[in-house]
This record gives C-alpha cells, structure tokens and sequence, in this order.
C-alpha cells in the first residue's frame, strides 16, 4: 500500500536513493520507523482477537485451531439469547481456543431430572448440557448413531458419552480430532445425531427452548 504512494508521489522523496525501486523504498523507511521507535521485537507479539458471533462455520473454527496452535492469540464466543420469564437471558459459549470441555459445558442443573430442569431458573454463563445429561434427559439415546458432519465418518454412542468407532471407544472430542484433523473441535456442533439430522448442538437448544417455554 505504502509503495504505490510512493510511485505516484515520488518527488517528495528526491532526497532517497534513486536507485530503488517504490517497493524497497517503501520496505526501507517502514524498517527505519520501527528501529526507531524500537518497536521490531513487539511489534504483532501482543495482540489479542476476539471473535463473537450466533455460530461459526468450519472453516472459520479450522483457521482459529490453527492460528490457536501457532502461538495466536485468538478465541471465538458464542452468544445465544434466550427468553425466559419476560428476560432476555444471553448465553455465552466458549467455543475456541479448547483447554478441557469441562471448563465450560456445565450442567444447567445438578440433577439430571426433567422435571426439575423445568422448575430451575438457573440460566447462567456456560450452562450448556454436555453429552451426559443430553443422554440423562433422553435428548440422545445409547446406540445411537453418530456421524461427523460433512463426512463419512460415523460410530456409535455409548451409555457413558463416548463414541464406538470400528470397536475402539473414544470421546467425541478425540473422534472428531482425528476426523477433521484439528487441534481443537466444536463437539457438539460438528456431531449430527443421524436419525434426526440435527447437529447435537442443535438438539440440546431445542430442548432447553421447549423446557423454558413450558415453564412460562
């Protein structure tokens, strides 16, 4: 950007070398302003960058896993709204960078009862259900079958939450790593519960939405 200036506007650089070209004069005394200001050891070494949205396609989350595991400091946030009670309640999802999933899927209640979810007015900051309670609440069933999204690869889940690919068990997160090929997964949105077609995250959504609809 800085050498096409430099080419359009080359008089008010009469006092640079003649010999360079606008693309290494440019390289030149960009080079000179970081020495100076003694910035070349910094310089793109802080940064912070914080990616918020509904959801995130794959292509997105592969980049962010990658960038995750070059040492960039880079995370991606979902926000959800709900309405319960006449409040809007905004449920934040840490979705990348993964340090355990236990971090931040936590169930919305202690009890895997129903009927007491529906009773709970306890909506808070990373309440999402992880795949134990989805099967607690019958959202899920043991020997149901599990597909990656967007490939071939399925299995079968377990009573315990983990999947049985080929005979070998495995966590979601584990299958879904070496599927994809990523450092770090979205579990429950990159799994698609085959007979419904819906992704896992979808599934439990749907389920927290009925419950709060019929609490009201």
């Amino acid at each position: 950007m800085y050498a096409p200036y430099i080419e359009k506007y080359r008089h008010e650089f009469e006092n640079e070398s003649d010999s360079l070209t606008s693309s290494e004069l440019a390289t030149r005394k960009l080079s000179e302003f970081l020495t100076e200001n003694n910035v070349l050891s910094e310089f793109n070494k802080q940064q912070k960058i914080i990616l918020v949205a509904s959801d995130f396609d794959e292509q997105t989350l592969s980049a962010v896993a990658w960038l995750n595991k070059n040492s960039v400091n880079i995370s991606c946030y979902k926000l959800i709204p709900y309405q319960l009670d006449g409040d809007t309640i905004i449920n934040i999802e840490k979705i990348l960078p993964v340090s355990n999933y236990d971090d931040y899927y936590v169930d919305l209640i202690h009890s895997a009862s129903p009927l007491a979810k529906k009773k709970s007015r306890n909506f808070t900051r990373r309440n999402l259900p992880r795949i134990d309670a989805m099967l607690d609440w019958s959202i899920v069933r043991e020997g149901d079958v599990i597909q990656a999204k967007d490939r071939d690869s399925e299995g079968t889940l377990l009573a315990n939450g983990n999947i049985s690919v080929d005979g070998n068990e495995q966590s979601l997160q584990t299958w879904l790593q070496s599927v994809f090929g990523w450092s770090s997964v979205q579990t429950y949105a990159f799994s698609v519960h085959k007979e419904s077609g819906k992704t896992l995250s979808q599934l439990r959504e749907e389920y927290m939405e009925k419950q709060a609809e019929n609490a009201n």
